[in-house]
């Protein structure tokens, strides 16, 4: 790996694991955490809303918690890893039409699933 690489892999580390220690030490529901400015404007959940809070929820071990404020993340999380550990066997898939075309139908479908199943 190179010098570059690796210190673009160590700061996101670095930041990573600064996010984690705050989010597991503040509650975002109480604390002056940054808020959605898209459901400040709208009132509907955006695809990231609930993502500060999931991961505040998983932290201290309430998972059932973590998907009801986004699911989402359930799938995220674990595809971001595997492409850190391994992208250039991913990367084939990932910058395929196909791929970014279901990604995007899947985030259009979990934005207005959400919001039409909270309004019912």
């Amino acid at each position: 790996m190179r010098t570059g690489k690796k210190t673009t892999v160590a700061a996101i580390a670095v930041i990573a694991a600064a996010v984690i220690l705050y989010l597991g030490l503040n509650d975002p529901t109480v604390s002056p955490a940054p808020r959605c400015v898209f459901k400040m404007l709208t009132g509907w959940d955006c695809p990231g809303c609930g993502t500060q809070r999931a991961v505040h929820a998983l932290l201290h071990g309430r998972v059932a918690q973590a998907w009801g404020y986004n699911a989402a993340l359930f799938v995220l999380v674990p595809l971001a890893a595997l492409y850190a550990w391994n992208p250039r066997r991913l990367r084939p898939l990932l910058h395929s039409t196909a791929f970014m075309l279901a990604v995007a139908a899947a985030i259009v479908a979990w934005w207005v699933g959400r919001n039409y199943c909270s309004s019912l």
